[in-house]
């Protein structure tokens, strides 16, 4: 298949096996004529990565591939998550595995998921005043000591219509994408989807209204959220557990379906129903911790 010759790495490099696999992946690709960069930071990969990458590695857990999504789908770069972590839901690919998993792409016979990703933005006083994507999920709760916060919900969907979903008052909001639906809003009672399934959940923390729950609307829903005037306590908006904003009494936070997907090489809907049954011991024996937050990088 025809694509240019630089690969992009981004590493973790508080793994153990980072630093040992980023030389053997640039001493094999560069006997290849490949051109190969590494990446650890967001400064520094903001500054110097161009946009004609042929394909990336996440070198670490699935925190990095939710770092690594943020800045590659946008440009259509794909993505071998390999996993130098625990067992993850996101990163598939085994650190003996990458050689074999590069000549499938390479070959064009990579098995390819599509992931919907989400456009997060804050809007106060008529100007936007945040903006980020997401694999996993937005959250809105509350900054330090657990308080019930206030928030009024609503969807608007693809042919206009405004949906009043409720005021809620709660730990906080998660919305999420199906990627992230193993994560914290699992942990918070919500629904697993397929990852490769298009919809947003939107699921309250601990509501005061038990009869509050989680609900999931399509894709191409806007979920707006109006943090109400009376709070108690200051308000926090993280994305993918990794970016956090603080929130101000009648911000909106608007959540809208990414023009862009992820493309990740070898992370199929086989591979994260097996990571599921491992995580959940759906086939016996004890359950790994299931939550899958971006701090396993």
């Amino acid at each position: 298949m025809a694509h240019s010759n630089r690969v992009l790495l981004f590493v973790n490099k508080k793994k153990s096996q980072a630093a040992g696999l980023v030389e053997e992946i640039i001493r094999v690709l560069s006997a290849r004529a490949y051109t190969v960069d590494s990446f650890s930071g967001d400064a520094e990969t903001r500054a110097g990565a161009p946009k004609d990458y042929a394909i990336a590695f996440s070198l670490g857990g699935d925190g990095t591939v939710l770092y690594a999504a943020r800045i590659a789908a946008p440009l259509a770069i794909p993505l071998i998550p390999v996993n130098l972590g625990t067992l993850g839901f996101i990163a598939a690919v085994l650190p003996t595995q990458w050689g074999e998993t590069f000549k499938r792409w390479e070959a064009g016979n990579a098995v390819v998921s599509r992931r919907i990703m989400l456009e997060v933005s804050v809007e106060r006083g008529g100007e936007t005043v945040f903006q980020s994507a997401c694999l996993n999920d937005a959250v809105i709760s509350a900054a330090g000591i657990a308080k019930l916060i206030r928030l009024e919900v609503e969807a608007e969907t693809s042919r206009g219509d405004h949906i009043v979903l409720g005021h809620f008052r709660a730990d906080g909001l998660i919305v999420s994408t199906p990627t992230g639906s193993t994560g914290y809003s699992v942990a918070a009672g919500g629904p697993i989807l397929d990852p490769e399934m298009e919809g947003v959940i939107i699921n309250p923390i601990c509501p005061f209204t038990l009869s509050n729950r989680p609900m999931v609307v399509p894709a191409d829903d806007r979920v707006c959220t109006l943090v109400e005037r009376e709070q108690r306590s200051s308000v926090l908006l993280t994305v993918d557990g990794q970016i956090t904003e603080p929130l101000q009494p009648e911000d909106r936070i608007i959540i809208r379906r990414a023009p862009y997907a992820v493309r990740l090489i070898a992370s199929d809907r086989w591979a994260f129903y097996r990571a599921l049954r491992t995580k959940l011991a759906w086939s016996g024996g004890s359950a790994q911790a299931s939550y899958q937050g971006g701090s396993d990088a």
